[in-house]
């Protein structure tokens, strides 16, 4: 099995890339957060960034630092026959991007500008807290950033040390930032 984790900052292209991966190499594309926020639902609990992060670290205390990709892996295996491997975003803790390398995988960084990052999480609008302000946007990022102490919630700055690759998306063209991303990952359309 081929594995590749996602990680990066806010608005950076994770899903871009793993969408890429998907439609022009058979990977399968998993959204952790969007197994976050099924659960959420399930729950009858808002979709919002709090949540995810207490239900990401409650999963985390009960099953394990990376339980958000073996339960990706998971789904891979339910069909694994019909993808190339497995490529899954967003990864936010140490111990998802220590599984992915237990696994043999491939880490990747995704990051961009945080002005650009904000502009197009603001331009989506995907829930009501897109709707922050830029300084609110920088902050609650820099929170997750950061070891809290607790080793069961978000730390991106620890798995973007982790990264085997990093990737750069400052533009305004999805389709030219798939090319770029491709050829940084050596693969070709």
């Amino acid at each position: 099995m081929e594995i590749i984790g996602l990680g990066g900052s806010n608005g950076s292209g994770k899903d871009t890339v793993g969408e890429m991966l998907a439609e022009r190499h058979g990977y399968l594309f998993v959204s952790v957060s969007d197994l976050l926020r099924d659960e959420l639902k399930r729950r009858g609990l808002p979709i919002e960034r709090e949540h995810l992060r207490n239900l990401s670290a409650e999963w985390r205390r009960e099953s394990g630092l990376g339980v958000l990709v073996k339960k990706a892996i998971e789904l891979y295996e339910q069909q694994k026959g019909r993808y190339r491997g497995i490529v899954m975003a967003s990864l936010r803790n140490p111990g998802e991007a220590d599984e992915i390398h237990a696994h043999g995988g491939t880490l990747i960084w995704v990051d961009a500008d945080p002005k650009v990052r904000y502009d197009r999480v603001f331009s989506r609008q995907r829930t009501a807290e897109d709707s922050k302000t830029f300084e609110q946007f920088l902050a609650e990022e820099q929170a997750e950033m950061q070891y809290s102490g607790d080793e069961a919630t978000l730390n991106m700055s620890a798995v973007k040390e982790r990264a085997d690759i990093t990737i750069f998306n400052n533009g305004t063209d999805i389709e030219a930032f798939k090319d770029q991303a491709e050829t940084t990952l050596g693969l070709h359309k």
